[in-house]
C-alpha cells in the first residue's frame, strides 16, 4: 500500500474520534493534511479548534473548521498530529515541518493525544537529526554552546520568532537526550516526544491497518485495543502488545 494511502486510512480513522463539542488540538505535517478534510466531512457541531502552525489553521479555515487562539481555551479534549519516528516504547521524534515547539505545547494540554502514520515511521530506535527551536535571543551563544553536534536548517523563522535548527549526535538514550537539552536556557523546544507527553492518554493509529491505543488507567493497569480500518471498528488486543503495529 502506497504511503499516502496509509497516512489517508490513519487520518481518517483519527478522525472518527472527534465528537461534537469537543476543543482539539490539530497537528501539521502530510498527514495531517488528510485529516483535515476527514473532519470537515464530518460535519461536527460545536467543535473548537486550535492550530499548530499557519499551514494548519490555513487550511482547516478554508475548509470550514474553526480555529481560535490558544490562549481562549485551558485544554484540549484530544490532539492529533503526525510523527517523523515511533519507536515500540512510545518514543516520537516530531518537528520536520518546523511545528515541534507549538505541537509540544498542544500535545501537553490534551487528554488524548493521536498520533497518526504511516508504515515508515517506526523504528526500532530513534536517529538524527533531532528538531530544535532555538531562542532568537542570543542565538549565537547558544549555536556556540551547543557545538558542532547542533546546526542551523536553512528553514523560515517559526511563527514565535524561533531559529530553526536540527541535533545531528548520538541519541542513544532519548529521555537522557531529552532532559540535556532542556537543561540549556537557549533552547525553546526539542522533537523529542516521550510516552506520556499529555496529559491523559497517548493513541498511536496506523501504520496500515491496526492502531493501538493504551488507556493507562492507573499507575499499574493498562486497557489496550486496536482500531482495525478493515472492519473499522475497535478491537480487543489479544497479543499483550504495545505502541504501534
Amino acid at each position: 500500500m502506497p504511503a499516502d494511502e496509509e497516512k489517508r486510512l490513519a487520518a481518517e480513522a483519527a478522525a472518527e474520534l472527534v465528537e461534537d463539542g469537543m476543543a482539539v488540538g490539530l497537528g501539521t505535517g502530510s498527514t495531517v493534511g488528510h485529516l483535515l478534510p476527514a473532519i470537515a466531512r464530518r460535519s461536527l457541531s460545536g467543535i473548537r479548534c486550535v492550530a499548530t502552525s499557519v499551514a494548519t489553521e490555513e487550511q482547516a479555515h478554508g475548509l470550514g473548521i474553526p480555529v481560535e487562539e490558544f490562549g481562549t481555551l485551558e485544554r484540549l479534549d484530544i490532539a492529533i498530529d503526525g510523527a517523523d519516528q515511533v519507536t515500540p516504547d512510545g518514543w516520537l521524534v516530531k518537528g520536520g515541518g518546523a511545528a515541534h515547539l507549538r505541537e509540544k505545547i498542544v500535545a501537553a494540554a490534551a487528554e488524548r493525544f493521536v498520533v497518526i502514520a504511516d508504515s515508515s515511521k517506526p523504528v526500532e530506535s530513534l536517529s538524527p537529526p533531532v528538531p530544535l527551536e532555538l531562542f532568537a535571543f542570543g542565538l549565537r551563544s547558544t549555536l556556540a554552546r551547543l557545538g558542532a553536534e547542533v546546526e542551523l536548517r536553512d528553514a523560515p523563522r517559526s511563527p514565535d520568532g524561533g531559529a530553526i535548527a536540527d541535533y545531528l549526535g548520538d541519541i542513544g538514550d532519548p529521555a537522557a537526550l531529552a532532559a540535556r537539552l532542556e537543561s540549556d536556557p537557549g533552547i525553546a523546544a526539542h522533537g523529542l516526544f516521550p510516552p506520556r507527553c499529555g496529559l491523559g492518554n497517548r493513541l498511536d493509529i496506523g501504520p496500515v491497518l491496526r492502531a493501538i491505543e493504551e488507556r493507562l488507567e492507573d499507575d499499574e493497569g493498562r486497557a489496550i485495543e486496536y482500531w482495525d480500518l478493515a472492519s473499522g471498528q475497535w478491537n480487543p488486543n489479544d497479543t499483550g502488545g504495545h505502541g504501534v503495529v
